[in-house]
């Protein structure tokens, strides 16, 4: 992942609901699928196993964040799992056709969520971030984000 994708989804993660957070993190392990198999194909193993371990970061999250008092969260449990067992085998065997079905699965799950997130309509999960302005200023070629209140009343509020 890029400096610069780092960036934009620690910004999202920051203004994002419960709802959201979820679809980031399937759209990240979405983006580590491409990395895995990018570096599959060129050879490179070790980031390829890299990539291979932040996609299991991501779905150890989705899997800690699931609120067991819903029917939902024990069947997203079962997929969760076979997704680990199918990361297992792709690391192991260094094969793209466990990683596709990884992918399969979240681009579904992605899509479900898209759809309950424009019928979310609660607050950010964060408070008491930055506030972010985009656009005030332009460079050549570059769009410039401003910091409001940099340092000022940040942290945890008691």
């Amino acid at each position: 992942m890029t400096r610069e994708l780092k960036q934009e989804y620690t910004l999202r993660i920051t203004q994002a609901n419960k709802t959201q957070l979820i679809t980031i993190l399937y759209e990240m392990v979405l983006l580590y699928v491409d990395e895995a198999q990018a570096a599959l194909e060129a050879g490179e193993r070790m980031e390829y196993k890299s990539a291979v371990r932040k996609i299991r970061g991501c779905i150890d999250e989705l899997t800690a964040s699931l609120n067991f008092d819903y029917e939902l969260a024990h069947n997203l449990l079962q997929l969760y799992l076979y997704i680990n067992r199918e990361l297992v085998k792709a690391s192991s065997h260094y094969d793209r056709e466990n990683l596709e079905h990884v992918r399969l699965i979240i681009s579904e799950l992605h899509k479900a969520y898209q759809t309950i997130e424009a019928q979310d309509t609660s607050g950010p999960v964060m408070g008491n971030t930055q506030t972010v302005y985009a656009g005030l200023t332009y460079g050549r070629n570059t769009l410039t984000e401003n910091i409001a209140d940099s340092a000022a009343n940040r942290g945890f509020c008691v």
